[in-house]
C-alpha cells in the first residue's frame, strides 16, 4: 500500500476535526449562556424572586400585612406575563445590591434610581418610571425656611434613608447640614413628626403626602422635586438575554398605557390610603 493511501484517512480526519470542532465549541458557550440566564432559571423554577424595600407608595403593607404599591403591581404583572408566580423578598435598602449579587433574588424592582455608581455593580433596564427628591420640614424648627439654601447650615439636621439617592441628594445639596441616617423610611418621617430633625429628604411623592397629612406641624419649603432621576430594574451583569426581555416587557406595557394607569393610581391619588395603617 502506498504512503498516499495510508495518509489519506488521517488527513481527512484532521480536516473534519479542524473545521467541525470549532463550530461545535462555539455553540456550547452560547447554549450555556442562555441556560444560565435569569429568565430561563425563573421559567424552570416557576417563581420570580423580586428584591424590594418598603416605602410609600412604591411598596407597603396593607392592614392585613399584604404587600401593595406601584412596584408590587409592576412585579406581579411581570411575573404573570412570564407565566410564573412572584415572590417578594423584602431587603434593607443599604444591602439590596449585595443581596442581588449573591443570588438572594433574581431582580430588584423597588424604585431604584439609575446612577453611574450603581451601574458599575449591576445592569439596569431602560427606565420604566421617573422620580425625584422632595423635602418636607417641621413648621417650628424650620420656621422661615423657604429655599433649599435655608437648610444648608451646620445647625440643621436632615433625616434620610440610608443607602438611597435621597441620601446622596442631601449630601450634595446640604453639605453643611447634619445628616441623620435611618435604615427604614418610616423612622425618618417619625423623627420629623416628633420634632427631632428639621426636615426629611425623600423620593416623591412621600414628602408631599406627609405635608398634607400632618399640615399642622409639617410643610413643604420647596414645591415639587429638586432632582430628577430615572428608575429601572436592576439585575446581575453578564445576562444579556434577561436584560433584553425586561426591556421588551417595559416597552410593551408602557405603550399599552398600563404603566401610566398604575402610576396615576399610586402617585396621582390616595384612593389606596384607607388600605394602609
Amino acid at each position: 500500500m502506498s504512503m498516499q493511501r495510508l495518509l489519506a484517512p488521517l488527513i481527512l480526519g484532521f480536516v473534519v476535526v479542524l473545521f467541525a470542532t470549532p463550530g461545535a465549541r462555539a455553540a456550547s458557550p452560547q447554549q450555556e449562556l442562555v441556560a444560565a440566564s435569569t429568565v430561563e432559571t425563573v421559567k424552570k423554577r416557576g417563581v420570580l424572586k423580586v428584591g424590594m424595600d418598603i416605602f410609600q407608595p412604591w411598596a407597603m403593607k396593607d392592614k392585613t400585612g399584604k404587600l401593595i404599591g406601584f412596584e408590587i403591581d409592576v412585579a406581579t404583572r411581570l411575573a404573570k406575563d412570564m407565566g410564573v408566580e412572584v415572590e417578594f423578598v423584602p431587603t434593607a435598602w443599604s444591602g439590596i445590591i449585595p443581596a442581588l449579587l449573591t443570588g438572594k433574588f433574581d431582580v430588584i424592582i423597588g424604585g431604584m434610581g439609575i446612577t453611574p455608581q450603581r451601574a458599575l455593580q449591576v445592569n439596569f433596564t431602560e427606565p420604566y418610571e421617573y422620580s425625584g427628591m422632595g423635602i418636607v420640614a417641621h413648621r417650628q424648627l424650620a420656621a422661615g425656611f423657604n429655599s433649599l439654601e435655608s437648610f444648608n447650615r451646620p445647625d440643621v439636621q436632615i433625616a434620610v434613608k440610608l443607602g438611597t439617592t435621597a441620601a446622596a441628594a442631601a449630601k450634595k445639596f446640604f453639605p453643611k447640614a447634619q445628616l441623620r441616617m435611618f435604615d427604614a423610611e418610616p423612622q425618618a418621617y417619625q423623627e420629623l413628626r416628633n420634632g427631632k430633625v428639621h426636615a426629611v429628604v425623600g423620593s416623591a411623592p412621600r414628602p408631599t403626602y406627609e405635608a398634607v397629612e400632618y399640615a399642622d406641624s409639617l410643610f413643604l419649603p420647596v414645591e415639587g422635586t429638586f432632582t430628577q432621576e430615572p428608575i429601572g430594574f436592576a439585575l446581575r451583569k453578564g445576562d444579556p438575554d434577561s436584560l433584553a426581555f425586561f426591556n421588551s416587557w417595559i416597552t410593551v406595557v408602557n405603550l399599552e398605557g398600563w404603566l401610566k394607569e398604575r402610576h396615576a393610581y399610586w402617585f396621582g391619588s390616595k384612593d389606596w390610603a384607607s388600605q394602609v395603617e
